[in-house]
């Protein structure tokens, strides 16, 4: 799995041209399920995410959790974080797992943020979306398993 975070002011995701999600204060994630990712990857992903402290406490310093500023998340599928752009112009994500796969994972993903205390909401999976960020920092992560 693959993860790409941002800290979100805001951030909402419309697809055909109805609001689908929208959150504050938060993390932005998008989320590629590969061949072979399960159970465990969701498990480490989701905890890490959590817990990852990049939010600023009272000095400045990145010191606090989404969890610790009763920050929210939103997660959207992006199974193109598996583009492989080595050869000619035009990716190929045949490293991507199928959506029969990658459906059930996303959910769980989701499942197990709010299991850690992160009020999720999730993109629709599938849709052609349009995600409007509000990047805070800029902070943006990445972070593979």
């Amino acid at each position: 799995m693959r993860v790409l975070i941002q800290r979100v002011s805001q951030a909402s995701v419309t697809a055909a041209q109805q609001t689908i999600s929208k959150i504050g204060k938060g993390l932005l994630i998008l989320l590629g399920v590969g061949h072979g990712d399960g159970e465990a990857q969701a498990q480490f992903l989701a905890e890490k995410v959590a817990n990852l402290r990049i939010f600023e406490d009272e000095q400045g310093k990145m010191n606090l959790s989404v969890v610790d500023v009763k920050g929210e998340a939103l997660v959207v599928s992006q199974f193109t974080l598996y583009a492989d752009t080595r050869k000619g112009r035009r990716p190929s994500f045949i490293n991507a797992a199928l959506p029969e796969i990658a459906a059930p994972l996303v959910d769980r993903f989701v499942e197990l943020l709010r299991g850690y205390g992160v009020p999720a909401r999730a993109g629709q999976f599938g849709a052609h979306m349009e995600v409007e960020i509000h990047n805070d920092g800029p902070v943006t992560i990445w972070l593979e398993k």
